[in-house]
């Protein structure tokens, strides 16, 4: 299993690094919605949405993401400012209550709604983080993805070695807080690595990006935690096969989905 994920990964890696780097702005535009398009397929499938409606819903939501992309860039970007705004409540509000409550995912209309409000803002971050396709905006795109990466790796480690108390039974039997104070070190020396290499065009001392980065992290927990009761909800252990020794898309970006939302809003807002 491990030799698996590895070579998948080593696969994946340089597509999405070829993708961040040389790609056109509407070519990107395309690549990532490929992947939020997958990650909303197997949300539907988790919801129980088959056939007819599913087609029709992912087909919907495509058309949707090309007419956003041919807007006039007033228009496109007032809609992109109101959307990732939503995604402040979604993420910081809506999604540890659903946590807390371990509400069932649901069918029909209200699923179709609320993958929309978990897809579309990450999709948008990744247009946000990265508008054009210059070397700047890769790289600002890549650090903030490299957050992500870091905590779920830290995490995982350091819950492998110390993981005692847990986390989130109930949700994620395999998480503990250990790997979550694993993820909080590893992330602090990450984004003093960042600041000092220049990867983000923020106008923030360390302390302010520090605690930017340590928020995001949490974030990122919440992303891992609510994706892992979906699942549960579901009575699945993957999102999908689609990814050999990973599952699925929705499974590799859980946490990069919350955080390039709830990100780009605050990049929004603040900048």
């Amino acid at each position: 299993m491990l030799i698996t994920r590895v070579i998948t990964a080593l696969l994946l890696l340089p597509i999405m690094l070829g993708a961040v780097f040389y790609f056109s702005a509407p070519l990107w535009a395309a690549f990532a919605w490929l992947v939020i398009g997958l990650a909303l397929w197997e949300f539907t499938r988790m919801a129980g949405i088959k056939g007819w409606p599913q087609a029709g819903y992912l087909a919907l939501s495509s058309l949707l993401a090309v007419g956003f992309w041919q807007l006039p860039m007033p228009g496109q970007a007032s809609l992109a400012h109101a959307l990732l705004l939503l995604a402040l409540p979604v993420w910081l509000l809506l999604a540890p209550l659903w946590l807390v409550r371990r509400w069932p995912l649901p069918g029909g209309m209200k699923a179709m709604l609320l993958g929309w409000l978990l897809m579309f803002p990450a999709w948008l971050g990744f247009l946000a983080w990265r508008p054009d396709g210059t070397a700047a905006s890769a790289t600002q795109l890549l650090a903030v993805m490299g957050l992500v990466w870091v905590a779920d790796i830290a995490a995982y480690f350091a819950g492998k070695a110390f993981g005692r108390r847990k986390l989130a039974p109930a949700i994620s039997p395999g998480k503990s807080w250990e790997g979550v104070v694993g993820a909080v070190l590893a992330v602090a020396g990450y984004v003093w690595l960042v600041l000092q290499l220049g990867w983000l065009q923020l106008d923030l001392p360390l302390a302010g990006l520090l605690l930017l980065a340590l928020g995001l992290t949490a974030v990122s927990v919440v992303g891992d935690l609510l994706e892992s009761w979906f699942k549960r909800s579901a009575g699945i252990k993957d999102s999908s096969n689609l990814l050999p020794g990973h599952g699925g898309v929705y499974d590799r970006i859980d946490s990069l989905i919350a955080v390039l939302a709830v990100s780009a809003a605050l990049q929004r807002l603040f900048a």
